[in-house]
């Protein structure tokens, strides 16, 4: 059973009587021009300081896999932790609220007050684009993981802020797209995967989203209202979405905070609203006691303590990251045993996969971090098989465009340091003042980059890591000059290509040059950017680095082929671009990209000892799944990633993680597959059928059923379910306690998830083939047993027509480890 969420080291939600006084005394001694200032931000990351009240600002960063702070410098790294598809992929509120932990931790080392995360809505298309930032496809699961993460967050006095508020499972035409959603599915899906970080964890902010909710925009939404203050008792901060406050009728909602700052829709527009009457005082001094009550919370409010004193014990972040590395796997195929390997037997492995050296261990957008460093696969089969051949063909290309040069490879010509030399130029040329960075992908957002500079010069000397040709070049936005070894090879300008806001920070438009060189030769790459005399919104990027390219697209099948041939077992890593899976557009597919199938054919006919490693955030199509050896889903792996995939393969871990979203064999199978508005609007006509919910729909009309089910996932011993117990009969909104023994039948210490599900034969209503309804994790030795405890909470047995209701009568508790399982059944009765 999970325990509770609150953290013990934490006040009432709503603060002590004498805090709650005192920030209200504080709030009505403000005058309107001040209040009206403290809802805006101050820049793009922090609210306003009013030193006359001792308020100092509260300081905001962008997560949800790590807390990047106020910059995007290299220099000031953050931990990076694996995806949230594979928080939720180990089915652990403990392990979600370690995550949290973490976050909370580096949130204080960052002086960060709020982290912009969890974000989880649903993943209610595999098309999504943010599906690698979102949690599951299922309510429970999401609400149950988004707590624990809440909790551990705000057990460091940090607060979480759960996203994006609501119904915003798409990212196409994100800004202005309308979600049509009828009542019933808003109240047991969309809104359900949200109620427990509120409820039970008592978040401190949540942000609204971009989209509209049945015709009114997130921020000027009655939904923050009501249920979200009414019924859940939310006290919090509501924050914008960047961007997200339109009009001053948001401030008739319950939307407090706009962001960014200084200005906005809101400020003078705002000020005269309340003079003329349209917006009352009293909404104002709501929304000011709130901000006030979040810097009391986080500590940044004198004269009010803050509401966490006391923190736990603290945790090593790199440690976290592997261990829900390893949690998270899903081992999906595993024919014959061939997982785990031993080392003992292994002189030769070959691996290939674009992906195996240049991994994706974080998604792209406004989730990107910047880690101290990254484990690739490669590197970490290399470091766990000290004594072991492992070669390394590419195989196939996956990673398009251009990539920055690894930092090892970068010598700062002027400091004499590794790295990079940036300067900054006045509009004579001269030099403002230059700083050494370490990486060569550099962002600006809002700060960094000195008033009155007119132009940025990067140099570098990057050594070359094999002969031939290499393809070197700038990714940026406007005017740039580029030079290699002094020859200026282009001078001109870059446009965007992209109407996605932002996303030239990550993907930006480039230009590239071939340079020919000796293995070990160093280039020296110069750039000189001109900063634009106006800019819309406060950031830039630049980017030098190599772009992959393959003129002989066989010839490196073939390579992989040969290589695999004569080894003992081949490895297959494959995955996604940042040009797939990112914030700002959705997928138009679920392929990997390039010749990736191809590839994993080629090499599983050459050697039958094939282990496919998949690396993407969200699912992809496998049609190779069923003639390979072994599959196991690492997803975003987070900064661990390369040292967790190699001891889950070589049997030091075990792969702990079950499926939190539905895998397709084929894109036309998909049961609700839209993202793309039509007439501005995205219409939610599946109702309640979301998921697994709809494949089980579908399947029982007929349909096609998943290449792999909601839940699903092996590891490396056995278990055996026993018989499970309940009560028989139970008053209606009483919670139900499910007793499952539960036995290790295997030779190996492992994990198992106990799933329980309901159903309902005979109802008056619409339902669901089955919901899940509950779940919990064990650990067993060989030969061990426990009964695991699954409450069920009496919500799961009502639906909502007006208010919740619960329908008397039998329902069926089956119990199994998958949503497609060969069940345990009983059947309870709600009097």
């Amino acid at each position: 059973m999970n325990p509770p969420l609150s953290p013990a080291v934490t006040a009432p939600a709503a603060g002590s009587p004498d805090a709650e006084a005192r920030i209200l005394e504080l709030a009505e001694s403000l005058s309107l021009e001040e209040q009206i200032q403290l809802l805006t931000g101050a820049d793009v990351w922090a609210t306003h300081a009013l030193p006359s009240i001792g308020l100092s600002r509260v300081v905001m960063s962008d997560g949800p896999s790590g807390v990047r702070g106020e910059d995007f410098d290299e220099r000031h790294d953050s931990v990076s932790l694996p995806s949230s598809s594979a928080l939720s992929a180990t089915w652990s509120v403990e392990t979600a609220r370690r995550y949290g932990q973490v976050l909370g931790q580096e949130a204080r080392r960052k002086g960060v007050h709020a982290v912009l995360g969890p974000t989880i809505n649903l993943h209610r298309s595999p098309l999504g684009g943010r599906h690698f930032e979102c949690m599951s496809e299922d309510p429970r699961l999401t609400a149950t993981m988004a707590a624990g993460y809440v909790a551990g967050v705000q057990s460091m006095g940090v607060g979480a802020t759960p996203k994006h508020y609501l119904a915003n499972e798409a990212e196409t035409e994100r800004f202005t797209s309308n979600s049509v959603v009828d009542e019933r599915p808003l109240r047991e899906l969309y809104l359900a995967a949200f109620e427990d970080a509120i409820t039970e964890a008592r978040a401190w902010l949540v942000m609204s989203s971009y989209n509209s909710i049945n015709g009114t925009t997130a921020s000027e939404n009655e939904l923050l209202k009501t249920p979200l203050s009414t019924e859940w008792g939310f006290d919090g901060v509501v924050v914008s979405d960047w961007t997200g406050v339109r009009s001053v009728e948001a401030a008739n909602a319950n939307q407090d905070l706009e962001m960014p700052g200084p200005a906005g829709h809101w400020g003078p527009k705002l000020l005269a609203a309340v003079k003329d009457g349209r917006v009352s005082r009293s909404a104002i001094l709501e929304k000011v006691v709130r901000i006030l009550r979040l810097a009391a919370r986080v500590g940044s409010l004198d004269g009010v303590p803050p509401y966490v004193t006391e923190f736990p014990a603290p945790l090593n972040p790199a440690a976290v990251a592997y261990e829900v590395a390893v949690r998270g796997a899903v081992l999906v195929r595993n024919r014959d045993g061939l997982l785990p390997l031993d080392p003992a037997t292994l002189s030769r492995v070959a691996v290939s996969g674009h992906n195996a050296e240049e991994a994706r261990t974080q998604g792209g957008g406004s989730a990107t971090v910047m880690p101290k460093q990254n484990v690739s696969p490669l590197e970490g089969l290399r470091e766990a098989l000290p004594g072991v051949s492992v070669s390394y063909a590419c195989g196939a290309k996956v990673a398009e465009g251009l990539q920055a040069f690894p930092r090892a490879s970068l010598h700062n010509p002027v400091s004499g340091v590794p790295g990079i030399r940036v300067t900054f130029l006045a509009g004579d040329g001269t030099e403002m003042s230059g700083e050494d960075r370490l990486a060569s992908h550099l962002i600006w957002f809002g700060v960094g980059i000195p008033e009155g500079a007119a132009a940025i010069r990067m140099e570098t000397e990057w050594t070359a890591p094999t002969a031939g040709v290499h393809h070197l070049g700038v990714g940026t936005v406007g005017q740039i000059r580029l030079s290699l070894n002094g020859d200026e090879v282009f001078n001109g300008e870059i446009e965007d290509d992209t109407d996605v806001l932002g996303a030239a920070l990550f993907d930006p438009p480039k230009t590239v040059h071939p340079v020919t060189t000796a293995a070990g030769e160093s280039v020296r790459v110069e750039a000189v950017f001109e900063l634009p005399k106006q800019r819309a919104l406060p950031f830039m990027a630049i980017l030098l680095g190599e772009e992959t390219v393959v003129d002989d697209p066989q010839a490196e099948i073939d390579a992989a082929v040969e290589a695999a041939g004569s080894a003992d077992v081949a490895i297959v890593v494959v995955g996604t671009s940042a040009a797939i899976e990112s914030e700002g557009f959705d997928r138009t597919d679920l392929d990997l990209p390039g010749r990736q199938n191809e590839l994993v054919e080629a090499v599983t006919a050459a050697n039958p000892r094939t282990v496919v490693v998949v690396n993407s955030g969200s699912p992809v199509l496998m049609p190779w799944l069923d003639k390979v050896g072994a599959v196991l889903l690492g997803w975003f792996g987070g900064q661990e990633f390369g040292r967790a995939i190699a001891d889950i393969l070589l049997g030091a871990e075990e792969p702990g993680g079950r499926l939190p979203t539905t895998w397709p064999a084929a894109l036309a199978d998909v049961p609700v597959l839209g993202t793309v508005p039509v007439d501005g609007d995205v219409v939610y006509s599946e109702g309640i059928h979301v998921g697994y919910r709809a494949w089980l729909k579908q399947q029982a009309l007929g349909g096609a059923g998943p290449a792999l089910p909601f839940g699903y996932g092996l590891g490396y011993t056995t278990f055996k379910l026993g018989i499970p117990s309940a009560s028989q009969v139970v008053p209606a909104g009483k919670d139900v306690v499910v007793h499952v023994p539960v036995a290790n039948t295997g030779q190996r210490t492992g994990r198992d998830v106990v799933q329980v599900y309901l159903d309902r034969p005979e109802s008056a209503v619409e339902r669901p083939v089955r919901w899940l309804a509950g779940y919990a994790g064990t650990h067993l030795a060989p030969g061990g047993t426990e009964s695991v405890e699954v409450r069920i909470p009496a919500r799961s047995f009502a639906h909502y027509d007006r208010g919740w209701q619960i329908e008397p009568g039998v329902f069926r508790i089956l119990v199994g480890r998958h949503a497609e399982d060969d069940f345990q059944e009983l059947e309870i009765e709600l009097a």
